[in-house]
């Protein structure tokens, strides 16, 4: 499976990016937790430039505390602040006023040692579709004041928020990148619900997160489709899943979309437990755990 999606406005996103950052002090870096490199734009480094950055992991709720802990270790060794948070709840949310300002004590010392009046720290939210961008500026101005979605691409414009005289926001819509040149990073994110579903293939997602979770979450699998013991492999797995949910059809064959379509639901939602898709470790191996393949491939 090939996925690609750069809409036009993502596009025209990047560009206005590019020409208020002069106007920003802080850049917030918004990451989904349960993939947080697979989530992260490659070209944000080269947009962001030295900018001062604060690392968020939204969605940490739904994703693996320890392997959450082995991604703020990762970023750490960047130089970059990372702080887990989930923006629906509000969980961690309280921090980041105070994170901000800290990273933008420089700028705010040189303004008043130039005698320059005190101004709000200017902050600047990218990440890629349905991170959660939307949900965390309503939580941090304790308002509707962005829409939000479960759908990616739900903000297609940019919108200062002020949030009292100490913090400005700027929302910016869900920037991705033209070309996935890991096909795992597509796997991932087509997971996570990043890209439209009628962009994907179900069947091709949800085993390459089957593999996955046999290998490190094989106990929440078992537990959660009521299984004694997992399959040997995991088309089989997809089969039990079919049959759990009620996915037979004519002949007793197991219709594989609707099952691979029903596993990915739950896995978005967190039935599945807390799931975390990738690990630092991930991405220093050439052989990853859910080698991207086909029903057919596994048939």
């Amino acid at each position: 499976m090939n996925i690609q999606w750069f809409p036009g406005h993502m596009a025209k996103a990047r560009r206005q990016v590019t020409e208020r950052l002069k106007q920003i002090d802080v850049v917030i870096e918004l990451l989904d937790a349960r993939l947080p490199l697979s989530s992260r734009n490659p070209m944000i480094d080269e947009i962001v430039s030295e900018k001062p950055r604060l690392i968020l992991l939204n969605k940490a709720d739904l994703a693996d505390d320890k392997a959450t802990t082995e991604w703020i270790q990762y970023f750490k060794e960047q130089g970059l602040r990372t702080l887990p948070i989930d923006a629906l709840s509000g969980k961690g949310v309280a921090r980041l006023p105070e994170l901000c300002a800290e990273l933008a004590a420089d700028m705010l010392n040189k303004r008043t040692e130039r005698g320059m009046q005190a101004r709000a720290v200017r902050i600047m939210i990218l990440g890629i579709p349905n991170v959660g961008k939307s949900s965390l500026i309503n939580r941090l101005a304790k308002r509707a004041v962005a829409q939000t979605g479960d759908r990616p691409a739900v903000t297609k414009a940019q919108m200062w928020v002020k949030m009292g005289d100490k913090l400005e926001l700027l929302d910016t819509p869900g920037i991705l990148w033209p070309k996935f040149e890991d096909q795992m990073v597509g796997l991932r994110l087509a997971a996570s619900g990043a890209i439209k579903d009628e962009l994907i293939d179900f069947g091709e997602v949800a085993l390459f997160v089957i593999s996955y979770m046999m290998h490190y979450y094989p106990e929440q699998l078992a537990e959660r489709f009521k299984l004694k013991e997992l399959p040997e492999d995991r088309l089989q797995m997809l089969e039990e899943i079919g049959r759990k949910r009620g996915c037979v059809v004519s002949g007793g064959h197991i219709d594989y979309d609707k099952a691979a379509e029903i596993f990915l639901r739950e896995l978005r939602s967190g039935k599945l437990g807390t799931v975390t898709l990738e690990r630092p470790a991930d991405w220093l191996t050439d052989q990853p755990i859910g080698k991207p393949t086909s029903l057919l491939e596994d048939s």
